[in-house]
């Protein structure tokens, strides 16, 4: 028994070892590719090449680069599904949320504005959070709850 704990915990350490907590890739799941495409490519002015993989049954993607090496993907949510082999499911707003910190209080009135623009629901307007910042929400095309927020307590880099 006490070999087998050992080897337990020698496994289980190493497990910890190679898992990292390096998240490069979020994927969202969207309902109409090129609607989203131009959502954020268009209305919020994240970079990208534009759709890849259309050649791929279930391949059709977009990239979008962000900060530090991080990448959004778009995916079309029946094709995820698939590849995922699970079965697809209702949309919801509340099963995650994506974080945009900025620099200033002005820099989320004009990110809103522009989401507003490009087609958002705005879900909470801008305004100072009980927490000491200034913070806003608002849904994409698919419905995914982004909020826009600045922390004094947690000012972004770059």
């Amino acid at each position: 028994m006490l070999v087998f704990l050992r080897s337990l915990f020698v496994a289980v350490r190493t497990l910890g070892d190679f898992m990292k907590p390096r998240i490069t890739l979020i994927t969202i799941g969207v309902d109409n590719l090129e609607r989203s495409l131009t959502f954020y490519r268009d209305g919020l002015g994240f970079p990208t090449r534009g759709i890849v993989g259309t050649e791929f049954e279930h391949g059709a993607v977009a990239f979008f680069d962000l900060m530090n090496g991080l990448k959004l993907a778009i995916w079309g949510r029946k094709d995820m599904a698939y590849e995922a082999k699970v079965p697809l499911g209702p949309r919801s707003a509340t099963e995650f949320s994506l974080g945009h910190n900025v620099r200033s209080k002005t820099e989320v009135d004009e990110i809103i504005d522009k989401a507003r623009r490009a087609g958002a629901v705005i879900t909470d307007p801008p305004h100072d959070a009980f927490w000491g910042g200034y913070t806003a929400s608002f849904q994409d095309p698919d419905g995914h709850l982004w909020e826009v927020a600045w922390n004094p307590e947690m000012e972004p880099a770059g």
